[in-house]
């Protein structure tokens, strides 16, 4: 699964979970993107440098999810590589236990404090133009997740984390993590007129043509844009609209999913809420959601 591929003369990007991407600007030095989701995500990124006879110059993740920043620690402890993050992804890398608190609005329960949304502690900072290395040009990509970035190498190839879904995960998720839906639309406009050769989201297959998937990933926003009015035609508290839209994507519910799903259904009220759509009423000691 951890399986090596070159993408171009210098830029490579490992075939896993969440794709990871190396930039080899000359000699032995290589610049990580992304580290995985454990530390046995880790072990498999030092075997493979290992293989290579490459050092790991320095880690840049693209955004704080676990799954992008879970093999940090392992990392850093092995090689001493420095880690990146940009903007609040970097104190959410260096304290990851504000991702849970964040999805949860409160102290995470035992059930939310696992791997997949709370990675071990690493040292990070901020990712800025001055610590960015040659070859490598760092854009802004909002939406999915607080200040998350994408990577440019001289190469031509974008590496663009979580800003779009493959359609396999489209079809089957449906709701797919968003906190700030708003950027996240702002951004696949931005995304559709980036020139590259090769495209590589975190969790789609590398493409030549990105603008195809971005429209794919818009029209489901947009869709879930459109239920939620539907759903709030009747005054809705927020559990019950949540109730409805697991119903109505036939998805399992449990605590993961209630956390991730749940924050990305408030982030689509809020929304449609600073765009004038729908209402936010307090009846009743309750808060209800009305379409306008």
């Amino acid at each position: 699964m951890y399986e090596l591929i070159q993408a171009a003369p210098h830029t490579y990007y490992i075939q896993c979970p969440a794709k990871m991407g190396i930039w080899r600007p000359e000699g032995s030095d290589a610049v990580l993107i992304d580290s995985g989701n454990d530390k046995d995500a880790g072990r498999k990124v030092l075997k493979i440098l290992d293989a290579q006879g490459w050092h790991l110059r320095a880690i840049l993740n693209t955004h704080a999810n676990a799954d992008h920043i879970g093999g940090n620690a392992l990392l850093q402890q092995r090689s001493g590589a420095p880690a990146f993050a940009p903007g609040i992804d970097a104190a959410i890398t260096s304290h990851p236990i504000l991702e849970p608190a964040f999805l949860y609005g409160g102290y995470p329960p035992k059930a939310l404090r696992n791997k997949f949304l709370l990675a071990q502690p690493s040292d990070c900072s901020p990712l800025t133009p001055e610590v960015l290395p040659e070859g490598l040009e760092m854009l802004p990509l909002p939406g999915h997740f607080f200040d998350m970035c994408g990577f440019r190498t001289s190469d031509g190839v974008w590496f663009l984390a979580d800003c779009l879904s493959g359609p396999n995960i489209v079809e089957k998720y449906h709701v797919n993590f968003i906190y700030d839906v708003a950027a996240y639309l702002d951004t696949l406009d931005k995304v559709c007129r980036l020139d590259g050769s090769l495209f590589i989201p975190a969790h789609a297959d590398p493409v030549e043509d990105i603008r195809p998937l971005a429209e794919l990933n818009r029209a489901k926003v947009l869709e879930i844009c459109s239920l939620l009015l539907d759903l709030c035609r009747t005054p809705q508290c927020f559990e019950d609209i949540l109730q409805q839209m697991f119903q109505h994507y036939q998805l399992t519910m449990d605590f993961d999913q209630y956390v991730l799903v749940g924050s990305t259904i408030r982030s689509y009220l809020s929304y449609l809420l600073d765009r004038g759509a729908v209402l936010a009423e307090f009846s009743d000691c309750r808060l209800l959601w009305r379409a306008l």
